[in-house]
């Protein structure tokens, strides 16, 4: 027996030398692995009209993105929706920090007016997004943007009422915030707009804060004189009367035009503006081809090594939008526009009026201090600028911020960070923030310079969907606005 197994451990070592010469599994193995293991299918874009129930009414799309590009909106005339949303941007902000009301008409580069505190996040994709805004103010309670079986969340005034559950039209997340840009006095409304307007039309004023007056019989929500007021300036319009007579048989039968009217409107837009049919949802439905091997090296760094997946997840509500929809505090560097004189309308937080607290502002918690929503990173090769302020203007530098968050902050450069000049002035203390970063960040992660490029490829190709591009979506500006009003001027756009 003994003479058996030495006769056959020469076969039996053999065997185990071959087992570990064996190659490792090759890119695409791993990779599907990889993706299994996230929960990434590739399908998502497939599941919309199922998720809305309904396929997208076309028209009523098209009149959404009329009023997307038409200042009629804004009290002033000075702006619309387009105005911080940039289609030469990929509908994402221009810059690093939006400029709202008060503008120049001009959208891009050369835009001038009071910076408000963030960067305009995009609004494509923004259908499937179960929490919106940088600090999750809007939100879907159930966790599903297409659910309203239990209401959304807002901030007061509207908090949980004016949303309320299995509200008959309000049915998506999308068309409740579609209401909100409207009544944003640093967005749309302008600060003296309902002075000038509102108390001729509905006997309201500003207080001079910002604060609307509620209706004197304490109807209504304080928003609402200024929506009414919106509505006023459609009504006013025979051209608009006829668009949305066409989608709207009561306004054909002589109802005004309302503001759910022109949210509605505006969230068909959206719902026409997702695209997320990447490289990487192909390659995920069977296309091996759709992805170069730098791409799924980037793509293997991302969901493994990197562990960026952690975040910027994709299963679950995240509805493959690489986020989980949660605040976070990633130590992104906190600049900020002066104060008045033209060059900012929101007062800062912290006792420089220099920082920006993020979720706490909405919750309240100063657990919540510093952290903002995860970005979704679908299509961001388009936009110029990164993280909630801008504070990076390239893929690489966001990617190197979270390799070591402390350092990057500790040493920001705002001048070498290609931020605009009037944004290079004031820079809050890291310190405070990076106090709380969050852990997964308080260790650096050394990645190779080959890892780095590939994850930066990753990022800029496999996540863009070729039909969102800035042609495409420069095609998408009205040549005459229904209002008549001028159009604006859209720098990088034909």
């Amino acid at each position: 027996m003994v003479a058996t197994l030495l006769a056959l451990a020469p076969f039996a070592l053999n065997a185990a030398t071959q087992a570990n010469a064996l190659p490792p599994p090759d890119l695409d193995s791993q990779l599907q692995a990889a993706l299994a293991t996230a929960g990434f299918t590739g399908t998502i874009q497939s599941t919309l009209a199922t998720r809305m129930g309904r396929p997208i009414n076309q028209p009523m799309s098209d009149l959404g993105r009329q009023l997307f590009f038409d200042p009629v909106q804004g009290l002033h005339n000075d702006n619309a929706c387009a105005g911080c949303h940039s289609p030469a941007s990929g509908f994402a902000g221009p810059d690093s920090i939006a400029i709202g009301a008060q503008n120049n008409l001009v959208v891009g580069p050369s835009r001038a007016g009071p910076r408000n505190q963030r960067r305009s996040p995009t609004i494509v994709n923004t259908a499937f997004y179960p929490k919106m805004m940088w600090n999750m103010r809007f939100s879907a309670i159930s966790g599903n943007p297409f659910d309203n079986s239990q209401g959304f969340l807002f901030p007061l005034p509207e908090g949980t009422t004016k949303f309320g559950p299995n509200d008959p039209i309000v049915k998506a997340l999308v068309i409740a915030q579609a209401h909100m840009p409207l009544t944003e006095l640093i967005e749309s409304a302008g600060f003296t707009g309902t002075r000038n307007t509102i108390s001729k039309q509905f006997n309201q004023f500003d207080d001079g804060l910002g604060d609307i007056v509620p209706m004197p019989d304490g109807s209504g929500y304080r928003n609402e004189p200024i929506l009414s007021a919106v509505a006023v300036r459609l009504n006013a319009s025979a051209n608009y009367r006829r668009k949305f007579g066409d989608v709207f048989p009561e306004v054909a039968a002589g109802t005004p035009i309302t503001a759910l009217m022109f949210a509605q409107a505006i969230g068909e837009w959206e719902f026409s503006m997702v695209r997320a049919n990447a490289p990487l949802d192909r390659y995920a439905r069977g296309s091996r081809s759709a992805l170069s091997d730098g791409e799924k090296r980037g793509a293997l760094v991302f969901f493994g090594k990197g562990n960026c997946v952690a975040c910027h997840s994709v299963s679950g509500n995240s509805n493959e939008m690489f986020s989980d929809f949660q605040g976070h505090n990633i130590g992104v560097p906190q600049i900020a526009p002066v104060f008045g004189a033209g060059h900012g309308n929101v007062i800062f937080d912290g006792p420089g009026q220099d920082e920006d607290f993020g979720v706490e502002q909405f919750t309240g918690n100063a657990a919540d201090r510093y952290k903002f929503r995860t970005a979704p990173l679908r299509n961001i090769a388009l936009q110029p600028t990164f993280f909630h302020d801008g504070a990076f203007t390239s893929i690489d530098a966001a990617v190197r911020h979270h390799l070591d968050a402390a350092t990057s902050a500790r040493n920001y450069d705002a001048t070498a960070a290609g931020v605009s000049v009037d944004l290079r002035r004031r820079l809050a203390p890291p310190e405070p923030m990076l106090a709380a970063l969050d852990p997964l960040l308080t260790t650096p992660l050394v990645l190779t310079e080959p890892e780095i490029t590939h994850l930066v490829q990753f990022l800029s190709r496999s996540l863009l969907d070729p039909l969102a591009s800035r042609q495409l979506f420069c095609a998408k500006i009205p040549v005459l606005l229904p209002s008549r009003m001028a159009p604006m001027t859209f720098q990088g756009c034909p």
